[in-house]
This record gives C-alpha cells, sequence and structure tokens, in this order.
C-alpha cells in the first residue's frame, strides 16, 4: 500500500499547529509520496510544488480542486509526478491524475484503467457550506469496485483505520498522529 502523506498546515475549518517545514518533515519520513497542497484555502500554492522538489526525490501528488487540463499541465510543468482531480477526467496525462469521484454512479462509468480517490468527506458540501450527503464508506466501495485501483482518503487518523485492501491511503489533517501509529 501506498502513503500519500500530506503536508497541509490549514483547512477551511482548522489549523494545524505545525509549520508547512514541520509537516513536510513528518510527511517525507513515513510517505511513499508526498501531498502538497495547491488550493490557498488550505494554506497551499503552486510554488509550494516547486519547493517541496527541490526537498524530495520521492514522487509528488498536487492536491487541490484541479478540474481543467491547463491547471494539471501547469501542475506536471512545476514538479509534481501526479495530479489530484476532482470529478474531472483529462484528456491528456489521465494517467499522471488521481481522479476523485464523489458519486458512486460515475464511478462506475469511469474507465477502469486509472487511479481513482474515494474521499469520505463530501467535498462539494464543504466547498459550498452545504450540508453534507452521506457518503458510501470505502470498504463498500472496495467491495464494489475489487479490481479498481484505490486510494482511500479522510478520515485516517491511525493505522486502523485503512482498509488493508486500499491501493494507497491520503492522509492529511492527522498526519501526526497517523506517523505515531506506525
Amino acid at each position: 500500500m501506498i502513503i500519500i502523506a500530506e503536508v497541509k498546515p490549514e483547512a477551511p475549518n482548522w489549523k494545524s499547529d505545525k509549520s508547512w517545514e514541520e509537516l513536510f518533515v513528518i510527511a517525507e519520513s513515513i510517505g511513499d509520496w508526498i501531498s502538497i497542497h495547491t488550493d490557498s484555502r488550505w494554506g497551499g500554492s503552486i510554488d509550494l510544488i516547486r519547493r517541496a522538489r527541490k526537498l524530495t526525490c520521492k514522487p509528488i501528488l498536487a492536491k487541490g480542486i484541479h478540474t481543467d487540463q491547463e491547471t494539471i499541465d501547469k501542475m506536471l510543468e512545476c514538479g509534481a509526478d501526479y495530479v489530484l482531480t476532482l470529478d474531472f477526467i483529462p484528456e491528456r496525462n489521465a494517467d499522471k491524475c488521481l481522479i476523485e469521484i464523489s458519486d458512486i454512479e460515475v464511478l462506475k462509468r469511469s474507465p477502469k484503467k486509472l487511479k481513482y480517490v474515494w474521499n469520505s468527506r463530501d467535498i462539494w458540501a464543504l466547498l459550498n457550506k452545504a450540508e453534507p450527503k452521506e457518503r458510501i464508506p470505502f470498504e463498500q466501495v472496495r467491495q464494489m469496485f475489487p479490481d479498481l485501483w484505490l486510494c482511500q482518503a479522510s478520515n485516517i487518523s491511525a493505522v486502523q483505520d485503512v482498509d488493508p485492501r486500499a491501493d494507497a491511503v491520503l492522509v492529511g489533517t492527522h498526519l501526526e498522529a497517523f506517523a505515531k501509529s506506525l
């Protein structure tokens, strides 16, 4: 299983007591890949991709609300190895994307050869400050799609929270606690 350790100093309703640099050290020590936020609402920027690229040889995931081809191309040019997209399958470089799909019906119709993320949070509700829809648990999605490359994301604070059938796990808000549980 791939551990994607996220350097996330803040979120819309949360702020880490660690600096970006401190979180990067933790992410580098436990992650197979490093996730860097590009969205300013999460303390991110495209410049942080460039900065991280100078600090690590590990694969870098550009994480944000990426929903167009131009942005994906830009992230890859700046040093990301992979780009997280949200409900968007690009025409180019789809093999370099982790595609977060928010609707199980869309996932059923999506190409099976790509890499997908199933988030336990309703990201659209978070962004729109709306009431979140109930999400299908990762375990059920994994059962529905046993042959799909699938990353588990959100609400992961310890190794015990990870489904052993996940191909990857994306850990952000609880990075420090997760690192201690290893």
